[in-house]
């Protein structure tokens, strides 16, 4: 069976025998009925496997953040955001929950810090807020502050968590399984800052949750659909075991589900084709982040590179270019499907064009079925990721007990993919019948949403001292 997507969006090239060549490549792609069910079904048997703490894929870390914003939030939250080549020191200031102030200041991450040592690289953050500190005069005010830490963690409690791994460009190996927020505060110590507090440590995904909360009370999902990807929601206190910390009543608690790594133990196999296996060869990271490389801003465009050079070394594409034109690895970006995409929707082909001079193609190197072959494989690699982040949000959907919800979502491939969030919307509504759900974008959640979740552990924590 074949969904609407697939009847609608076919190849149609005057050579008719290069068509039947090119489409019985492309078959393994679509994700059939079967292969859909059994998606959904593999991602839950690996959400309730990872619940039970059994052997999963997914990591569905207990953040300890039992409640979302509720309007009351006030005060001063110092926010660092750590993710990226770049970091970013946040100073925000609520009043009923919104925020009325915020001074951002970013600093570079020098390629020594990232890959060497940990007590150096922990020692120039805190260098770093120091300095942000000094210059918004706040060196004698105690400020809680929020750390969004977007790596693999094991968390511990609401301010304690351990690095499992690091990823994109960081490698600093004596940071692994060491207290992340202790490293920090022993730094702090060392400028004698002790007035800052670390109540909470995140990532970013829990964060656009939790910003996403602060401007539509009915969100319980957040996505980010970016470089990377990752899924987390509110989930029933009762349904989680992993629990280190004393429990206080807690009804429901923010489960990091750390989706990029499903299907690492094989159990996606059945949807891996030649180019997910010749991608995930190349990759820095081979045979993890399983499902993040089926779908994610880092992969996407490589992908799409790969599908055309099979074609292209089986003379099925650009047969009258000079091969010394064809893109290289990890040169044919994720920003150039969201435009090519944007010619599919707007019946044009001017970008596409416009992508092929940039590469230094000239017009007589191809042909009106290389174009259509282009904007076929961008279509058929950009719908199966909308699917596969669809198929698993709507399984979440009916797994959850609300009947109501928003999902949050952040990240340059949702922003920008011109199809996407349509896509998610028809696919989600058709999985999940029984449940009303819009999608909003909630961006910034490693900023507000850090400062937000600093002003609920604050609240937490003034509640425990009454007690």
């Amino acid at each position: 069976m074949i969904d609407k997507f697939y009847k609608n969006n076919v190849l149609c090239i005057s050579d008719k025998e290069k068509q039947r060549l090119v489409d019985n490549m492309m078959q393994q792609l679509i994700l059939t009925k079967e292969k859909t069910e059994k998606v959904a079904e593999t991602f839950m048997n690996e959400l309730n496997s990872a619940l039970a703490e059994e052997a999963s894929s997914l990591q569905m870390e207990n953040t300890y953040i039992p409640e979302l914003p509720n309007g009351t939030e006030e005060g001063r939250f110092l926010a660092l955001d750590l993710g990226g080549t770049n970091f970013r020191a946040i100073l925000l200031h609520f009043h009923k929950g919104n925020v009325i102030h915020e001074q951002v200041k970013r600093y570079v991450i020098a390629d020594e810090l990232r890959i060497g040592s940990g007590e150096k690289l922990f020692d120039y953050l805190a260098e770093c807020l120091v300095d942000f500190v000094a210059e918004n005069n706040l060196e004698d005010v105690p400020l809680p502050l929020g750390f969004t830490f977007s790596f693999p963690m094991r968390q511990h409690s609401l301010n304690s968590s351990s690095l499992v791994c690091w990823t994109k460009t960081f490698n600093c190996p004596d940071v692994v399984n060491k207290d992340i927020v202790k490293l920090l505060e022993h730094s702090l110590a060392k400028y004698g800052h002790n007035h800052i507090e670390v109540l909470v440590i995140m990532n970013d995904t829990t964060g656009t949750l939790i910003e996403g909360a602060r401007m539509d009370s009915r969100t319980r999902i957040g996505i980010v659909l970016g470089t990377g990807s990752n899924a987390c929601y509110v989930e029933r206190a009762d349904r989680v075991h992993h629990w280190e910390q004393e429990r206080h009543n807690e009804e429901q608690v923010i489960i990091d589900m750390e989706w990029g790594a499903l299907g690492d133990n094989g159990s996606l196999d059945f949807i891996k084709t030649e180019f997910d296996r010749d991608l995930d060869l190349r990759s820095l990271l081979a045979t993890s982040f399983t499902f993040e490389k089926y779908m994610s801003g880092n992969y996407l465009g490589e992908l799409v590179r790969i599908v055309l050079e099979k074609l292209w070394m089986n003379k099925l594409f650009l047969k009258k270019a000079p091969p010394e034109f064809f893109p290289p690895e990890r040169t044919f970006t994720s920003d150039l499907i969201s435009r090519i995409e944007q010619d599919t929707v707007d019946g044009k082909q001017n970008r596409i064009k416009q992508i092929l001079k940039d590469l230094g193609y000239q017009d007589d190197h191809y042909d009106a079925d290389d174009l259509a072959i282009i904007q076929f494989a961008s279509s058929l690699i950009s719908y199966r990721a909308a699917k596969l982040v669809a198929i698993c949000t709507a399984a979440l959907l009916n797994h959850m007990d609300e009947n109501d919800i928003t999902i949050a979502i952040d990240g340059s491939l949702y922003k920008f993919h011109p199809r996407m969030k349509s896509w998610l919307e028809d696919i989600i509504e058709e999985r999940a019948p029984g449940k009303t759900f819009r999608l909003i974008l909630a961006m910034d959640g490693s900023g507000k949403g850090a400062g937000l979740a600093t002003a609920i552990a604050s609240r937490l924590k003034a509640l425990k001292v009454k007690k």
